[in-house]
């Protein structure tokens, strides 16, 4: 038997949950970012370390496999209901996009906080920012709801 104050919790994380409160929206992206890290590490190190590949190539193999993940993870779970779990290239090629202005948000960040905080404080809130960036424009862009094409009022 559940407590009812867990249960009541539990009902209103449903509920957040089937209207997909952008709380936990973001929580989900978040959690299959820290994948999407661990996919991008493995792969650069086996690339890098086993197959002595040269760093550019081992870094750019990572990066596709990790965002091919990242958009395909997003799709069907994150933005199930505005993607319609469809996978689309166009969609692809604008998430991929947006992980790059991402990278940039981040870097530009890190660089700029580096000359007045210590550089590993400096790289977590560029973390923060590419976060930021990267689910905005998820949100916003790549998965935003779409109205059907019969009824956009034409």
């Amino acid at each position: 038997m559940i407590p009812a104050p867990l249960k009541q919790i539990l009902s209103h994380l449903t509920v957040a949950w089937h209207e997909r409160a952008i709380a936990l929206k973001a929580i989900s992206f978040a959690f299959i970012g820290v994948v999407n890290t661990l996919i991008d590490f493995s792969i650069f190190w086996i690339a890098a370390n086993f197959l002595h590949w040269p760093l550019v190539p081992s870094n750019v193999l990572a990066w596709l496999t990790a965002v091919s993940f990242s958009y395909g993870m997003n799709t069907f779970i994150t933005f199930g209901p505005e993607s319609g779990r469809i996978l689309r290239w166009r969609d692809y090629a604008t998430f991929a996009a947006s992980g790059v202005a991402g990278m940039v948000g981040s870097t530009a960040t890190l660089l700029a906080l580096s000359y007045v905080l210590p550089v590993l404080v400096a790289k977590l809130l560029s973390i923060l920012v590419s976060f930021v960036i990267n689910f905005s424009l998820s949100h916003f862009v790549v998965f935003r709801a779409r109205t059907p094409r019969g009824d956009a009022g034409h």
